[in-house]
């Protein structure tokens, strides 16, 4: 493992603990919302609070769902970010 400071320099950008939007894309179904609430539960510290707004496509194909976290390291945004992807609903997390 890597000692302290000698990460790379794009992602010390970030300072810890900080409020980080997740957006998730897939398609358009009954608990979406809730599955990528769900997936990105498991990495919050327990019962945070997560603020979550929700766009439909124009054409109500896709539901993008945004979730505001109190993130708490780069390691912990990789690991959402891999069980998100790792989701078949799951289309696009940014």
């Amino acid at each position: 493992a890597a000692a302290m400071g000698d990460e790379h320099p794009e992602e010390t950008l970030l300072q810890f603990p900080c409020r980080f939007p997740i957006k998730a894309i897939g398609t358009h179904g009954p608990g979406f919302e809730s599955h990528v609430v769900e997936i990105i539960r498991r990495h919050a510290p327990g019962g945070a609070q997560l603020e979550v707004s929700s766009r439909s496509s124009a054409g109500g194909r896709f539901l993008a769902v945004t979730v505001v976290i109190e993130a708490e390291s780069k390691a912990q945004l990789n690991s959402i970010y891999r069980d998100l992807v790792a989701s078949t609903r799951v289309k696009m997390a940014l």
